[in-house]
């Protein structure tokens, strides 16, 4: 074909789509060099990559398709972030994809590195037909308890979905949200087996992790950018030293202990 190995190996570094990794592949198995059978194991093994990860995607998104088979048109993914920390809001996203997704990787937002769920954020909220963020705040959370404050911040994002394109169903990660009217489906794991709830939990980890950063900013010492609310050693360690911040939930016990401790010295 007249090209050495070093540009064969430059053109495929460029090369991402299936089609063309193929074509590149049918190539070089009628190449008799040497060199050629290393580029082309390497070039096999990106091909069978993307078709697991197609697969991969396929099954992320199986739940939606039976839907769209029972005539569902509009499915939103459901997720909150934030039910753990000892401080700070928590946070929900409804997200309602389209059809066809380009998002590679795509996962719950657990699973992901920083970095990683930044990506798809951008990419979600950028394909996405529709997609909202609600919250309920610290003292909700301590007024009424973490699991009904989560379903509130969750009920709330769909509300404001609806504001802009109303779902017929929505998939919810293990749980029922009370007070939406449209039919809705809890999965259990719901953010590592749907792509549409996993795309949730993204798009609120981003949010909630750019929310603790500022929040850190406001109430300084405590370390919310590094540890987001988490109780952590070193959030801990703040919290005895520095007591409860306006944003702490004192419903929770170490930060109720961290009240107790601030009467007793008479603060």
């Amino acid at each position: 074909m007249g090209l050495s190995l070093s540009e064969i190996r430059a053109q495929l570094r460029e090369v991402h789509e299936e089609d063309e990794l193929r074509r590149w592949c049918g190539v070089l198995r009628s190449d008799s060099r040497s060199g050629a059978r290393v580029l082309l194991e390497s070039c096999e093994r990106r091909l069978e990559a993307i078709r697991a990860e197609a697969l991969r995607m396929e099954r992320l998104f199986a739940m939606r398709a039976r839907l769209v088979e029972d005539g569902a048109e509009t499915i939103a993914g459901v997720d909150e972030v934030g039910v753990g920390p000892l401080a700070g809001p928590v946070v929900a996203a409804a997200v309602v994809l389209p059809r066809q997704v380009v998002l590679p990787g795509l996962n719950d937002s657990k699973q992901l590195t920083q970095k990683a769920r930044e990506r798809l954020d951008a990419a979600i909220r950028g394909q996405a037909l529709g997609w909202a963020v609600a919250a309920a705040s610290p003292a909700e959370i301590d007024r009424m308890n973490i699991y009904r404050a989560s379903l509130l911040a969750m009920q709330r994002a769909v509300h404001k979905l609806s504001e802009r394109l109303v779902p017929d169903h929505v998939l919810v990660d293990a749980r029922t949200i009370p007070g939406i009217k449209m039919a809705q489906t809890a999965l259990p794991h719901g953010d590592a087996e749907d792509g549409s709830i996993a795309a949730a939990s993204i798009v609120a980890k981003v949010h909630r992790d750019a929310w603790m950063r500022q929040l850190d900013r406001e109430h300084p010492g405590y370390g919310f950018a590094r540890h987001m609310g988490y109780g952590t050693p070193i959030h801990l360690r703040a919290l005895e030293q520095l007591g409860p911040s306006p944003i702490h939930r004192r419903s929770f016990s170490p930060v109720a202990q961290a009240v107790a401790r601030e009467l007793r010295r008479g603060r």
